[in-house]
């Protein structure tokens, strides 16, 4: 592992999807896998920083439409009918990262599952001279795997921080983290943090 060039990508570990004051709370849509996250997470950012490397994260955001309604895509709605005005909302509290894992060198706002999808990811981690890049959120089969996947087609080596990701269904984690590992590495966060150790000694 080079850490100057290696990113951590954060996808969506934000309050409303994580903290019990959240729109997903609220609408009684909670992991106790994901809520996990952010103590694995952490550990894996310092020693990236520390070794040299840079945190990005990636937000997922309900758009204003008429009326200040959150424009949402059909099949969301239907799955998580509780979503309303000022869920998700960029610059507001429930679209930020949760207190433990605190901000991100640089952060992305996306619509759909991959952080890539009309976003300026690429452009900001190929500027940065990133090339190798740490995957971590939720969930495993949605936002994590759709992001890995179009990293890995952009030529960046992909590594999934198996312990750092959750889905809702454990065994749908586990069939995605396995489909994964055929584009990527996959580690814990407890490895990826000695490597970077080592990396930088």
């Amino acid at each position: 592992m080079h850490p100057h060039s290696t990113a951590l990508l954060i996808v969506d570990l934000q309050n409303d999807f994580l903290h019990p004051k959240g729109a997903y709370a609220r609408g009684s849509a909670v992991s106790a896998a994901a809520a996990a996250l952010p103590a694995r997470v952490a550990p894996v950012m310092r020693a990236l920083r520390a070794a040299g490397g840079c945190v990005a994260s990636s937000h997922f955001t309900l758009w204003p439409g008429p009326n200040n309604t959150p424009l949402i895509s059909p099949h969301l709605q239907k799955l998580r009918p509780f979503l309303r005005q000022g869920d998700f909302a960029r610059g507001a509290w429930g679209h930020s990262l949760v207190d433990e894992i605190g901000t991100a060198d640089f952060s992305v706002d996306k619509v759909a599952y991959s952080a890539f999808y009309m976003t300026q990811l690429e452009w900001v981690l190929k500027k940065r001279g990133i090339d190798t890049l740490m995957v971590c959120g939720i969930v495993t089969n949605g936002g994590v795997a759709s992001s890995a996947r179009d990293a890995h087609v952009r030529d960046f080596h992909v590594m999934v921080l198996e312990d750092g990701c959750a889905a809702f269904k454990e065994e749908t984690h586990d069939t995605s983290v396995r489909d994964l590992a055929t584009i990527g590495e996959v580690m814990s966060c407890a490895e990826a943090v000695r490597q970077l150790q080592a990396a930088k000694t």
